[in-house]
């Protein structure tokens, strides 16, 4: 489907000069609030929903073109499950089970955790183009989302990895900022690096307000590195896009037969589908689904 964002969201990848770590940060605002608007979210599943929409975007990126990855968290807490798929080109887009969460800890911040759950499962899903997709399913960790992903791509993919993620939601509802980090250490590890980097995330301000700073993609990657020599890759855009088409929907109703078309039609009168993943609502009319079902007994 058409994207409302005007591409001001994008991803940096960059790599450390000895070929050791690479590190990769985005700014996801614009997609971040175009998913929660055709959601309908209430603040905390904003920030989860965000969260797992930039999560989704850096592992997107780490993939081949034409490939695709789909980010599923599914915890014991009120927002079920929540689902984002991004592809090598920057494409993202997701959904949550409950948009209407809004839990907040003692001190003001939204409660993403416990809107999660304390029990649950990550289950990444990789369509690499084979015959069958890749996946992996981790217990979840801390329900943060970040800690979550590298969790799995430590455990899962055996790959020591640290994810920063950062989404604040405005008092008004809206987002205000979204982004995040994802930095990776290479064989041959160098552990003396690796802990110099540890060190600096740990002294790290949260991802969002240093996004609300105004710091860029290319300010995160200069943080985290600080005085490690370290070469840009590549910069590309991000955005809210979706898959789905009225042609993919027909093939959707042309799936369920002959009898259930002439049922819709014949009952309803029409029918309407809607996206999970972006709102996007198709119409049928009698005559569509006529259309439909005379293409079925032609076939």
């Amino acid at each position: 489907m058409n994207s409302d964002s005007a591409f001001n969201d994008y991803l940096v990848r960059s790599i450390s000069r000895d070929g050791s770590v690479r590190a990769l940060a985005c700014v996801t605002t614009e997609l971040t609030g175009d998913a929660c608007r055709r959601h309908g979210t209430l603040p905390t599943s904003s920030a989860a929903l965000g969260r797992a929409l930039t999560g989704g975007a850096l592992m997107g990126a780490l993939l081949k073109t034409g490939q695709r990855v789909a980010l599923r968290f599914e915890g014991n807490g009120p927002l079920g499950k929540i689902l984002a798929e991004a592809d090598a080109n920057g494409a993202v887009r997701g959904t949550v089970g409950n948009p209407a969460v809004n839990l907040v800890r003692e001190d003001g911040k939204l409660d993403v955790g416990r809107a999660v759950g304390n029990a649950g499962l990550l289950t990444v899903t990789k369509d690499l183009g084979l015959k069958e997709p890749y996946n992996g399913t981790v217990i979840l960790y801390t329900s943060e989302i970040a800690e979550d992903l590298a969790y799995y791509l430590t455990e899962s993919e055996q790959i020591p990895s640290a994810v920063g993620l950062g989404v604040y939601v405005e008092p008004d509802g809206t987002v205000g900022v979204a982004g995040g980090f994802l930095i990776q250490s290479l064989p041959p590890h160098n552990d003396e690096l690796v802990d110099r980097l540890m060190a600096r995330i740990g002294q790290m301000p949260p991802v969002s307000e240093l996004l609300r700073q105004g710091t860029t993609p290319e300010g995160l990657l200069e943080y985290l590195f600080a005085d490690i020599p370290y070469d840009t890759l590549e910069k590309r855009a991000l955005a809210f896009v979706c898959s789905c088409s009225r042609e993919r929907i027909e093939r959707v109703l042309l799936s369920l037969g002959r009898d259930e078309l002439a049922s819709l039609r014949d009952e309803q009168g029409g029918a309407e589908v809607t996206c999970e993943l972006c709102r996007e609502m198709y119409r049928f009319n009698g005559e569509d689904l006529e259309r439909l079902h005379a293409h079925l007994g032609m076939s």
